[in-house]
């Protein structure tokens, strides 16, 4: 859990790969667009940080988080990646909508991670409201897309050095 004095967006370059050699996707959802597109800058910030050739980032849009499973595969089933990131925002509202779509793309997420090679990484808010939503996608808690994007890059490395 994150607490007010974590910022999620803190990481050591010199502890991990650099990314020159590997090619990323992201799948991005277009609902909570205020979110994920600070989601998407931070993950994209780190990426190239940490080295990664701007050509070798990868980004498609889907509608809301739950499409991001289908952008996902696709995007592992057409591309030569070696790691996909998926971006989304879901918050609770008044009914179990939240649920449904919360557990569905947990296990979705989870499905392509053992039955592809390629490694996705979960980097979907499930917040209680839009104000924890913000503090996690650049404000006070710093940004999961960034944390995410380390995350992808020590998965893609783990992927090269486990096939060697």
């Amino acid at each position: 859990m994150a607490t007010a004095n974590k910022n999620l967006s803190e990481y050591d370059k010199n502890t991990i790969p650099s990314a020159k050699d590997f090619r990323f996707g992201i799948v991005v959802s277009e609902w909570n667009d205020k979110i994920t597109e600070g989601l998407f800058s931070g993950a994209e910030k780190a990426l190239l940080d940490c080295e990664a050739i701007p050509n070798n980032i990868v980004r498609w849009n889907v509608p809301g988080s739950f499409e991001l499973i289908y952008g996902a595969k696709r995007m592992i089933d057409t591309q030569k990646l070696d790691a996909v990131i998926v971006i989304g925002c879901v918050i609770q509202g008044e009914t179990k909508h939240f649920d449904f779509v919360c557990e569905g793309v947990t296990q979705g997420i989870k499905d392509l991670n053992v039955q592809t090679d390629v490694p996705v990484i979960f980097c979907v808010l499930t917040d209680n409201n839009e104000q924890q939503s913000i503090d996690r996608s650049g404000g006070i808690h710093g940004n999961k897309g960034t944390e995410a994007a380390i995350a992808a890059l020590k998965m893609a490395y783990l992927r090269q050095q486990s096939s060697l």
